[in-house]
């Protein structure tokens, strides 16, 4: 009888360890495809505002910039009214700003 229990028992914990010993290997498979979907999966890109003082006077010379870009297009539309001027004055202008820019600014875009 006892010899009947103990070949019981050895089968049960037989048993257990290969069912301990296949949930580990689904846990190590399962470990592996996260990790292949997390490197295969493009993360996505977050654009962070940079809040110095070289940061902010950027975004000021960038907005004087701006504004003069505006204000000369209106300047040319209201004065002359002409389309094709108006488009000739906006493709230079678009020629221009990063010369304005780098002069007026001393910096490169």
């Amino acid at each position: 009888m006892s010899k009947e229990r103990a070949r019981r028992r050895a089968e049960r914990e037989a048993e257990r360890a290969r069912a301990i010993r296949a949930n580990e290997e689904r846990q190590a498979r399962k470990a592996r495809r996260r990790a292949l979907v997390a490197r295969l999966t493009p993360r996505p890109v977050r654009f962070y505002r940079q809040g110095g003082l070289i940061a902010r006077r950027h975004r000021a010379q960038n907005v004087v910039v701006a504004l003069g870009f505006l204000l000369v297009q209106a300047i040319v539309w209201l004065v002359w009214g002409s389309f094709t001027l108006s488009l000739a004055v906006f493709v230079f202008s678009l020629l221009l700003a990063p010369v304005v820019v780098t002069l007026a600014f001393d910096r490169r875009i």
